[in-house]
């Protein structure tokens, strides 16, 4: 999943972004609202992660912009803890608050239950047929046996589970794996699905050729 983090305290972004990295989301990490509003218009995100006190644009300008345009999930930062303006901010479409200072364990299970809910989904692990996709620990089982996948594979699968039955294409699947800094090599995604079915089975995985690919039906709901 690809998440835009809008926050200008370097250090608390920086932390943010390393944890988010860790638990398998792409990260586009900005610190100016304008620029953040410039990246959802062009750009998609499974998520945001959006602070209210931004140069540029203010944070609740930003929010009330992408209101407009799409219901994408968007978590606030905020150090502002009247009740008013955490009001103001879920009227104008926030779907959570963490209030400044916050546990970054409390953060990613924020993260993932606005996440969850975009795609109605109210438990925290995948479970189609043999596959189980547990977030909250970052675990991946087969057949009820462990399966140790790096961090871009975990990526790639975990966007594969969220869509079952779906066709996902190249870009959607390198938007979710690459960030604006990154150089995608062009046969990048064809490795990391190769190491998935190498890990969890050959068939798991389809390719439609010249479309994209999917998960297998016949598998993951066996």
């Amino acid at each position: 999943m690809r998440v835009l983090l809008v926050e200008d305290d370097p250090l608390l972004g920086d932390g943010v972004r390393t944890a988010l990295v860790r638990e398998g989301y792409m990260v586009d990490w900005l610190t100016d609202g304008r620029q953040a509003d410039d990246a959802l218009r062009c750009n998609e995100f499974s998520a945001v992660i959006l602070d209210l006190g931004l140069p540029g644009m203010d944070g609740m300008e930003v929010l009330t912009r992408l209101r407009r345009r799409a219901n994408l999930p968007v978590l606030i930062l905020t150090a502002r803890d009247h009740v008013d303006e955490r009001v103001a901010g879920l009227d104008a479409g926030a779907d959570d608050y963490v209030l400044k200072p916050f546990e970054l364990d409390e953060l990613l299970a924020r993260l993932r239950v606005v996440i969850r809910r975009a795609s109605g989904r109210a438990r925290q692990v995948i479970e189609l047929g043999a596959l189980a996709i547990d977030e909250a620990r970052h675990e991946v089982t087969w057949q009820q046996r462990p399966v140790s996948l790096s961090r871009r594979e975990y990526a790639l699968l975990r966007e594969l589970a969220n869509h079952p039955g779906q066709v996902l294409t190249r870009p959607q699947l390198e938007n979710v794996l690459y960030g604006w800094q990154d150089d995608i090599e062009s046969n990048a995604l064809e490795v990391h699905i190769h190491h998935l079915r190498k890990k969890l089975a050959p068939e798991l995985i389809l390719t439609l050729r010249g479309i994209g690919y999917r998960l297998n039906d016949q598998l993951i709901t066996a």
